[in-house]
């Protein structure tokens, strides 16, 4: 990368990280994979039950492998042949996990975590519930406030991700959000985490690599 785009960036994700304490969430940062796999490995502890939301990062980054052979009880939602009731236990599991994963849709310089879900078993454990929650994320999320967040996410996650799904959306005819009515809607929770009371129970890792959508 080039020295100043490195720059820009390293003090993008400066500021970010000193915003998140201030909202009594954990920031860090990894250059890539294994970095961040060391990390989790020291902030997850073995034997511990684990969660995960849905989340192309989890599965780029090779966490979703990483969880189904460490020495954890993973709640995989993710395994081949589960039925949707199974699903369904799972959702309701996570909230009383030790440690909940998922990425996020956007992570703001001002510490703010920005996330669109469709029923909301995403973003419901982020709130409340699980001890623990890890949110993994690359610098390709990272805004600069709440207005650029929402722009982001329906006017390019949120188009992509329905076309990935499938989706009989006009995002994934139009490439953008036009706020739609259709049954097969995937906007339906809009989530801004500002803060939390339990200091350091969100910890957000930045990876130093475009990840997701």
């Amino acid at each position: 990368m080039e020295k100043n785009v490195l720059w820009y960036r390293d003090e993008q994700v400066k500021r970010t990280i000193e915003n998140l304490s201030k909202h009594n969430m954990d920031g860090y940062y990894a250059d890539d994979e294994k970095q961040l796999l060391v990390l989790l490995k020291e902030l997850i502890n073995e034997d511990s039950v684990v969660g995960v939301g849905d989340s192309m990062t989890l599965f780029q980054t090779g966490i979703i492998e990483f969880l189904r052979s460490w020495n954890i009880t993973f709640l995989d939602k993710y395994r081949e042949g589960i039925t949707s009731d199974e699903k369904k236990e799972i959702y309701i599991k996570n909230f009383s996990a030790d440690t909940f994963m998922s990425g996020t849709n956007a992570l703001t310089e001002q510490g703010e975590l920005y996330n669109i879900d469709g029923n909301g078993s995403r973003v419901a454990p982020m709130l409340y519930g699980p001890k623990q929650v890890i949110i993994v994320v690359g610098v390709n999320k990272i805004v600069r406030d709440i207005d650029e967040a929402e722009k982001r996410v329906r006017n390019y996650a949120a188009p992509i991700d329905a076309k990935r799904l499938k989706k009989n959306t006009p995002c994934t005819k139009l490439g953008y959000c036009i706020d739609c009515k259709s049954p097969e809607r995937i906007c339906n929770d809009f989530v801004i985490i500002k803060g939390q009371f339990n200091k350091d129970r969100i910890k957000v890792i930045i990876v130093g690599k475009e990840l997701g959508y």
